[in-house]
């Protein structure tokens, strides 16, 4: 133990008079293990190091990787540095760092982590009286988020951030948590901005695995997320459910409108085939349907025979018109020929029209004429044909209330399965090699 006298009237004088003899100071309890550095025996206590951290959540999700701001600290004690003085915490600058002992940790999920250097690098360095020590940094930490996109977008989701020594097994190294379960990770109420996510939580453990190289101890921290669904319900739900409404109108028109139908038929086809592939490029490259698949496909379903209706109540009407449109021109022969039988006495009363109270057969002859059945039975049956023709299809008829029936069916099951369920979050389990 060293004695630090107030008359040195410098903290980087004492210190540095620690770190002169750091080596040459043998720990007397733990096991001995060789400095890598000296060549002079060094004793690790089984619990040597010691984590805890706070972290603020500012996370993007994207690719199935998220972002995390980390405000890292450990804990340590290293008997070494026990110190006596004026003064019980010895606050030191960053680079007294590479002076001493400090943990190899690094993040075993981790694609890419930055460590914050502006102004200054972010770190803390403060040494106990009793040879405690702590150390803090903050880190930009990019890691692996496995995601499960079956109940996509009412899913949930536990992204863990993982940690532990890369080169010390769990004889030599062992970290704990140094405060409960509930306090070791912190995140600040305002520290958790994300649109697309709810935080339900955090949860921290402790796992180890085997490699090649022996054990090591893995401290976990998994964060609990559960998507907003507020999003895709304005951007592929509601046109969805809006685009089937629009299709099932054409069952309203009048049988004989071809082009109306047509256009309702087509167009609502191709704006659900446009909503699913927008809906597809927002969504990690998986090769399982997801939830809003599902209820895409169901919709696209519904326009798709909204369309075939049409054809097939199309296809009967035209073989009806094809049969009665023969009697019609056949009518309509005889009315022409009527026509002209007419025109013809007509011009004869023209010609002859001082003689006509004379001549008493051409009045008779004209309301003969006028009188003629075969001319109303023409007219009558134009009327009926042209009733026949508007008439509505039974297949139209059975559709107006079929489609909504179904589909308001539909929805219903739908939401009330996919809300009502309990999240379920899924882990992924560390595999063995390092």
């Amino acid at each position: 133990m060293f004695v630090l006298f107030q008359c040195t009237g410098s903290i980087v004088i004492a210190f540095y008079l620690l770190v002169h003899w750091y080596d040459l100071l043998p720990s007397c309890r733990g096991k001995k293990t060789k400095h890598y550095q000296t060549g002079y025996h060094l004793c690790f206590s089984h619990s040597f190091s010691s984590a805890s951290f706070d972290i603020a959540l500012p996370a993007l999700f994207s690719s199935q990787e998220y972002t995390v701001d980390v405000f890292f600290r450990q804990s340590w004690k290293d008997e070494r540095l026990k110190f006596h003085g004026p003064m019980n915490i010895l606050p030191l600058n960053n680079l007294m760092a590479s002076k001493i002992w400090t943990p190899d940790t690094f993040f075993h999920n981790g694609k890419k982590s930055v460590a914050h250097n502006m102004t200054m690098p972010n770190k803390l360095l403060r040494i106990m009286e009793d040879g405690t020590l702590l150390y803090t940094m903050r880190l930009t930490v990019q890691a692996e988020c496995p995601m499960h996109l079956e109940d996509f977008p009412m899913d949930s989701h536990s992204c863990p951030l993982k940690f532990g020594s890369y080169a010390y097994t769990k004889t030599e190294v062992t970290y704990i948590w140094t405060r409960n379960a509930s306090q070791s990770v912190d995140v600040a109420a305002d520290g958790s901005r994300l649109n697309q996510y709810d935080l339900l939580g955090q949860s921290v453990g402790k796992e180890t695995i085997k490699s090649s190289t022996g054990e090591y101890t893995v401290m976990t921290a998994h964060f609990h997320l559960k998507r907003k669904i507020g999003y895709f319900v304005i951007q592929t739900y509601l046109p969805c459910i809006m685009t089937v409404i629009l299709s099932q109108v054409s069952f309203w028109l009048n049988r004989e409108s071809v082009p109306a139908r047509t256009v309702f038929g087509v167009t609502t086809v191709l704006t659900m085939t446009t909503l699913s592939i927008s809906a597809r490029n927002s969504l990690p490259k998986v090769a399982y349907a997801t939830a809003m698949d599902w209820f895409i496909a169901v919709c696209y379903a519904f326009v798709f025979s909204a369309l075939i209706e049409f054809a097939t109540v199309n296809y009967f009407t035209k073989r009806g018109w094809a049969w009665d449109g023969k009697s019609v021109i056949n009518e309509k022969k005889k009315d022409a020929t009527v026509m002209k039988k007419n025109n013809a006495y007509a011009v004869a009363v023209a010609n002859y029209a001082p003689s006509i109270t004379k001549d008493s057969t051409l009045p008779t002859i004209s309301k003969c004429v006028l009188n003629d059945p075969n001319k109303t039975t023409a007219e009558t049956k134009p009327e009926h044909n042209k009733k026949t023709f508007n008439s509505v299809s039974k297949i139209d008829r059975i559709s107006r209330t079929m489609f909504p029936v179904l589909f308001g069916s539909f929805n219903l099951v739908y939401w009330a399965t996919y809300l009502n369920r309990e999240p379920v979050i899924k882990t992924q389990v560390l595999p063995n090699e390092m």
